[in-house]
Order: C-alpha cells, then sequence, then structure tokens
C-alpha cells in the first residue's frame, strides 16, 4: 500500500517532528481605498447621440463588465465596459449614481 504525503506529514506531526503551523492571514493596516467614481454625459464621437460615462473604476475587467450588467438590467438600457469606465446610452447620470451608490461606490460631486 502507497503512503499518501499527507498521511505521512500527519503521522509526523503527531510524533512531534513537526509543529502545525496554522494559517493566519497577514493583518493589513491599509484598508483598500473605495474607488472615486465620475459619473458625466457624452457625446464625442456617437453622432449626436447622448452616453453617460462613470469613469474612475480599478477594478478587473471581469468585475467591471458585471457592474455595468448590473446597471444596464436596472436601467433597462444598452452599454458597455472597458478600460476602468462604463458607459450607459442615453442621459441617465441620476439614475446611475444612485445605482452606484447602492453599490457601495464614492461617486465625485
Amino acid at each position: 500500500m502507497k503512503t499518501d504525503w499527507k498521511d505521512l506529514l500527519s503521522q509526523k506531526i503527531n510524533a512531534g517532528e513537526l509543529q502545525r503551523e496554522e494559517f493566519t492571514p497577514e493583518a493589513t493596516t491599509k484598508e483598500k481605498k473605495p474607488d472615486l467614481i465620475e459619473v458625466c454625459i457624452d457625446k464625442k464621437g456617437r453622432k449626436g447621440k447622448t452616453a453617460t460615462l462613470a469613469v474612475g473604476f480599478t477594478c478587473g475587467e471581469e468585475e467591471l463588465k458585471e457592474i455595468a450588467s448590473k446597471l444596464k438590467s436596472r436601467l433597462s438600457t444598452g452599454g458597455s465596459a472597458r478600460g476602468g469606465e462604463i458607459l450607459i446610452q442615453g442621459e441617465r447620470v441620476d439614475d446611475v449614481k444612485r445605482l452606484l451608490a447602492e453599490l457601495g461606490y464614492k461617486l465625485k460631486k
């Protein structure tokens, strides 16, 4: 019968040859600073169509797309997310600010 490395380790700990180490995450005194998001209207490069931009996200692309998806479904509108910003179709500044505040983001006044 072949002995598993976990069994060998357990035997050595029980025999006192090795000390058991408990994993304790390092205490971080520095908390992650929340993103400061700026929400504004943009018409550049959209043939006069209005879009609402939320700029200032520092999260990864997957999380950004997830946030954009929540905003789009709650507002029943289209949009996109890339490069640290979310674009929502239409003039929806107040709605986007309200929803981002509900999600826990700090907004630039």
